[in-house]
């Protein structure tokens, strides 16, 4: 009985504040799909930086004729101090995976392969191309001890890490994703201002139904109920379009747009959405919940 005179008030207060139900739920749509969005490029930005980081090698280029550092005042790199540092890297196992060793053919081949359509390519003779190690580590951030075990000792003219320059572009993205996140917050504040503004509305319009149940002795719980419940429904109701638009964020956007584009890097995969999905959702009930809660213990007076 208790529970069907709880439903028909929570249908009639939603007809009653229409318009008003509507703006929440519009608003916390588009909040939470924010919100979701911020989390889905942070889950991007982390499945760029396990792909790339996964595939990053430290470079130790050696002295030329021509080189100008102050290790190679000795002239080009000998076969000795060649096979010298070979011998460190192979002693520095486990942290070396692999060693992959670049003469100066080498490295004239890939760069006219890199290059075959400029005219780049017919101005770079193979002398001017340097000889490397190109040495992959099994954890990438131990990037120090390799730089700190070569660099400037003789033969060695510079010791390179393509983190760095995957480091600049993984800030630019954090920079963007903090932004987002901070649009998300800031509209996650206004939906919950509205709430609070429908809920005082709500509250003053059926005073005099909360006047008589207070009257006849109805608890405290029972008389916010059906308004906690408005409010979370409309949340729900938001919540899942924000959801919605995720999915096709996911599934039209990443998947059939900008993947098939950009093939040289991985994407996000469902798994993501799977977990941001329930996150919005919680975060949409709990923050209309709370917002109403406190309101009517102010405008109920319960």
């Amino acid at each position: 009985m208790r529970a069907t005179f709880v439903a028909s008030e929570v249908g009639h207060g939603l007809r009653r504040n229409l318009t008003m139900t509507l703006a929440v739920v519009i608003t916390v749509a588009v909040s939470l799909g924010l919100f979701g969005g911020a989390l889905l490029l942070r889950a991007q930005v982390s499945t760029m930086k396990d792909f790339w980081y996964d595939k990053v090698e430290v470079s130790i280029f050696l002295c030329g004729k021509g080189s100008d550092a102050a290790s190679c005042s000795g002239g080009a790199v000998t076969q000795a101090q060649r096979d010298q540092i070979k011998t460190d890297l192979e002693s520095l196992k486990p942290l070396v995976d692999t060693i992959f060793y670049e003469s100066q053919a080498d490295a004239y081949q890939h760069f006219q392969e890199q290059f075959k359509n400029s005219p780049i390519a017919d101005n770079v003779r193979q002398s001017a191309l340097p000889e490397s190690f190109r040495v992959k580590l099994s954890d990438p951030t131990k990037y120090e001890v390799v730089a700190s075990a070569f660099a400037g000792r003789p033969g060695v003219e510079q010791v390179n890490d393509q983190r760095q320059i995957l480091d600049k572009f993984f800030r630019l993205l954090g920079g963007l994703q903090a932004i987002a996140l901070a649009i998300a917050v800031l509209m996650l504040v206004v939906t919950v201002l509205l709430i609070v503004n429908t809920m005082r509305v709500a509250a003053f319009s059926r005073r005099r139904e909360t006047s008589i149940m207070r009257l006849v002795g109805a608890s405290n719980f029972y008389i916010q109920l059906p308004f906690l419940l408005e409010a979370a429904l409309a949340a729900a109701a938001g919540a899942v379009l924000a959801i919605l638009a995720l999915i096709l964020t996911k599934g039209i956007l990443v998947d059939e747009v900008i993947a098939p584009s950009f093939q040289f890097t991985s994407f996000v995969g469902w798994d993501a959405v799977l977990w941001i999905a329930p996150v919005m959702l919680i975060t949409g009930i709990l923050l209309a919940g709370s917002a109403a809660f406190f309101t009517l213990r102010k405008y109920l007076r319960v």
